[in-house]
């Protein structure tokens, strides 16, 4: 990685800003490989130095990527007033500078990404892309054959264009709740909400379970997440190339 400058250090591990660290360093808050900083300014091997803030170890993570399964009620957002966000659930994060890519409104469930990598985010975001995101979704009375066509022929939801055809699965068709898988490659705002408000049904439940080649892992509960493993992260930036 090479060398780094302390101020940087501190601050991208969230130790606060850089003139809240350089006061921790003139307090003499702050050791280098056992002895007190020299400054602010000092440079330090990321892969050799050994810092320590306030007696804790300080470790330097360039890039960060957490699967996150969001609960309902929490915000895909860096900070709200009035909500708690995505970015405040990832507490063992070393960097202060994460964001989740992508939005899931405040209701819905699911995966999301939430790295500090912004040329990652970028390519996996980008309209022309056309990642697949997969959802499972509850709607009010039934969904019918005549509804895939729909979906896959796409559909008028207000917007000057139509949406790009989307794979409709129907799990389960009842008068009063259907079960169904919902693939699009787009990410308008509410287009889920949307797309089956333009063929008459309601979304009682939204959760998504897959973007690209990334997949919820069963195991995380809602509000709960992990590191992305390296074979994961591998296939999500081979994807956004």
């Amino acid at each position: 990685m090479g060398q780094i400058r302390l101020d940087k250090l501190l601050a991208d591990a969230g130790y606060g800003t850089r003139s809240q660290v350089r006061q921790l360093v003139r307090k003499k808050q702050v050791t280098v490989n056992g002895e007190p900083a020299k400054g602010a300014e000092q440079k330090i091997d990321v892969d050799e130095d050994q810092v320590q803030c306030m007696g804790r170890p300080v470790f330097y993570a360039e890039y960060e990527y957490y699967m996150l399964n969001k609960p309902a009620g929490v915000v895909s957002a860096v900070t709200d007033s009035r909500d708690k966000t995505v970015v405040e659930l990832i507490e063992e994060r070393q960097r202060r500078d994460l964001f989740p890519v992508g939005r899931l409104d405040k209701d819905t469930e699911g995966l999301l990404l939430i790295t500090n990598d912004g040329i990652l985010a970028n390519r996996l975001l980008a309209p022309g892309r056309h990642v697949d995101k997969t959802y499972y979704a509850e709607v009010d009375g039934p969904v019918t054959q005549m509804d895939v066509r729909l979906f896959a022929e796409g559909l008028d939801i207000g917007e000057e264009k139509r949406t790009l055809p989307a794979r409709l699965v129907i799990e389960e068709s009842g008068r009063e709740l259907s079960k169904v898988w919902l693939t699009i490659t787009e990410g308008k705002f509410h287009q889920v909400k949307r797309m089956f408000q333009a063929v008459g049904r309601r979304v009682l439940f939204l959760k998504r379970l897959s973007m690209g080649t990334l997949t919820l892992d069963p195991e995380l509960k809602p509000g709960e997440y992990r590191k992305l493993t390296d074979p994961e992260l591998l296939e999500l930036k081979r994807q956004g190339r």
